[in-house]
């Protein structure tokens, strides 16, 4: 893949509307692409991302946003897409304990094939992912092995891969650092993460999809913000659950 002119640098950014992969898209603004952003309603429990994706891609001058509907509910097998339970009030040694139930099957193998997709058409070299190996529930598509064999498929598996041999590139920044690294770049890019979510068990949308406080997520992001000096701004049903 290669941009269609040397003086733009152009990316596709999958942005959920969470923390993490808002902080991508102020990364990838502050290094100079134009971003074209890309998120997804597949059947989530937390749809109140999607909104917040939308506000957070013109808070940080994304060119453009397109929303796609795949439905992977209809798949199934995820807490974050079935009738499965979400784990609450895990410590840390527990979420390392292999792969949680709220891992999404192919998740991000489909996320990145639509991203590939889109980059092609729009003759972008780069794709931003917003994965972490560190601060993470062991996910297998969040590992830096998963995103070199996602770009060796790019190249065998697009037009200017085959006929020009330009490789698309998959840029994970936040790949190998904690929460609390991450929040403490996206404070310095003035990131406004009272405008971001990323609880796995949200409340209803009448109770404005208010965060649970005690899924893995939650607890996280509330451990990063702890480990920062730093409020979380985001208010929780349960606030009195300590990170």
């Amino acid at each position: 893949m290669a941009e269609n002119s040397e003086q733009v640098r152009r990316a596709v950014v999958l942005l959920s509307g969470g923390l993490d992969s808002t902080t991508v898209l102020a990364i990838a603004r502050a290094e100079g692409y134009e971003c074209h952003c890309l998120s997804f309603n597949y059947g989530q429990r937390q749809v109140v991302e999607l909104q917040l994706a939308r506000a957070n891609a013109l808070r940080l001058g994304a060119r453009q946003h397109l929303f796609l509907d795949i439905g992977l509910d209809k798949i199934g097998g995820s807490a974050l897409t079935a009738d499965i339970a979400v784990p609450k009030g895990r410590s840390v040694d527990e979420m390392e304990q292999g792969v949680p139930v709220t891992y999404v099957p192919g998740r991000n193998t489909i996320f990145l094939a639509y991203a590939m997709a889109w980059a092609e058409v729009l003759a972008a070299g780069h794709i931003f992912i917003g994965i972490n190996a560190l601060d993470y529930s062991g996910y297998p598509d969040c590992r830096p092995e998963f995103l070199r064999a996602f770009e060796q498929l790019a190249r065998l598996a697009t037009r200017a891969g085959v006929e020009a041999g330009r490789a698309l590139t998959v840029q994970a920044p936040l790949l190998h650092l904690t929460k609390k690294e991450i929040i403490l770049k996206g404070m310095a890019l003035g990131v406004d993460y009272g405008a971001t979510h990323s609880c796995y068990d949200p409340a209803g949308a009448a109770d404005g999809g208010l965060a649970c406080g005690a899924c893995d997520a939650c607890l996280l992001r509330r451990k990063g913000f702890a480990e920062a000096g730093l409020i979380d701004p985001l208010p929780y049903r349960h606030q009195e659950k300590e990170a």
